[in-house]
């Protein structure tokens, strides 16, 4: 068994999912009822998402314990890039809009059943609320700001506990990194079941409706991630971009994009980013941080879908209101993760801006569930990939600084 896990292991990775990829279309084309498959992608990422809370939380505390005094962070030009990001990405979608209006197939039904909030106090509210909540409970629940909040108040405190209280802590970060690497090396896996899952359940038929808005969804996405994104990236290091952005694409958004869930993809991009040699004291904090406020495809899903409604609606929108909306959807879009459903509970905050009325923009939630096989799919892949990237870009430029410096 171990020359056959080996043997198993020293296969490429991508090589792996691609070939699980392609198995798991083939079969969902020939054999839909054969339903049993698809356990294997909701065991995949149910696994990820149960060991992922405890891999942050115990990371982060061991990191910040051991952290001597004096010693340079990089989280602002993290954040900064994380926000930076978010707002172009709603820029993007903004220009996108005026230059390609699309229309949504409005019909009776809507989501009723949601609560959307009912503004941005209502969601940085929650999210400050889920940062003071119970440690336990935040573990159990993935709630990543509560999870880092506490991670960084108890990694301070134990800043002046013993060595051997520090090893302990470091056995355990080690433990669940290699719980963490098993999980991920079964990722074929769990990717045949996801889109055996997809491919045997979703008609492209019910996409015909929304082609138009979701080429201009996605077609933001890609311009963000080969365009906006690697400018930022240059700026950092001065370096061509391009490799760092397609190996992140690769390796990181990949995974998301079968996964949907940044949640589940805070494992696979700690591994990446031990694997491009960052430091861990930064990537274990900057990480589930993105999975957080690094929301670029949320943005642009809430910008577009937005004035996508007031175009069918016969609103016009002039520039300077769009431009308003760009940074509501940035503030939303940040806020994403602390509300139930995510991005798409956002679009009748934004639609309220255009005196848009609820029972109207709760269906375009529901529009959004629909194309969400896609939608949801590119907007994690970017939002997840781009946490790599941007981890990687602070540090270059760190690294670049202390160069000159030197």
């Amino acid at each position: 068994m171990t020359k056959l896990w080996n043997a198993w292991n020293d296969i490429s990775l991508v090589k792996r999912i691609v070939a699980g990829l392609i198995l798991g279309a083939v079969l969902g084309l020939v054999v839909p009822g054969l339903t049993g498959i698809s356990i294997l992608g909701d065991l995949f990422v149910g696994a990820l998402k149960a060991l992922a809370p405890l891999l942050v939380f115990f990371l982060v505390i061991n990191s910040l314990a051991h952290q001597k005094p004096g010693k340079g962070t990089n989280m602002k030009t993290v954040i900064v890039l994380y926000l930076t990001g978010t707002l172009l990405a709603a820029l993007t979608a903004v220009v996108a809009s005026f230059l390609f209006p699309s229309t949504l197939v409005l019909s009776a039904e809507s989501a009723a059943d949601m609560v959307a909030p009912g503004g941005i106090t209502e969601v940085l509210k929650t999210l400050l609320m889920n940062a003071v909540a119970n440690p336990v409970s935040s573990i159990a629940t993935a709630n990543y700001i509560g999870v880092l909040l506490w991670a960084v108040v108890l990694g301070l405190a134990l800043r002046r506990s013993s060595d051997n209280t520090k090893d302990v802590l470091s056995c355990l970060s080690d433990a669940l990194s290699m719980a963490i690497r098993w999980v991920i090396s079964l990722a074929p896996f769990g990717i045949l079941g996801l889109v055996f899952n997809t491919v045997s359940t979703t008609g492209l038929g019910v996409f015909a409706s929304y082609l138009r808005v979701i080429a201009v969804l996605v077609g933001c996405m890609f311009f963000v991630a080969l365009v906006i994104n690697p400018i930022l990236a240059f700026l950092c290091s001065y370096k061509n971009p391009y490799p760092l952005v397609f190996k992140c694409l690769r390796d990181s958004g990949v995974m998301a994009f079968f996964t949907r869930s940044s949640a589940a993809n805070i494992p696979v991009n700690m591994s990446l980013c031990k694997e491009l040699g960052l430091d861990e004291d930064k990537y274990s904090v900057s990480i589930p941080l993105g999975a957080t406020i690094n929301m670029a495809g949320a943005a642009i899903t809430i910008t577009v879908l937005t004035l996508a409604t007031a175009n069918t609606l016969g609103i016009s929108v002039d520039f300077g209101t769009a431009f308003l909306l760009s940074f509501v959807s940035t503030i939303s879009a940040c806020g994403a993760s602390g509300v139930a459903g995510g991005s798409l509970l956002l679009i009748p905050l934004a639609c309220s801006l255009f005196g848009i009325p609820n029972d109207i923009a709760m269906q375009v939630v529901g529009i959004g569930f629909i194309i969400g096989v896609i939608q949801d799919s590119c907007e994690t892949a970017l939002n997840s990939s781009s946490d790599v990237l941007f981890t990687a870009s602070a540090e270059y430029y760190h690294r670049r600084k202390t160069r000159k410096q030197g």
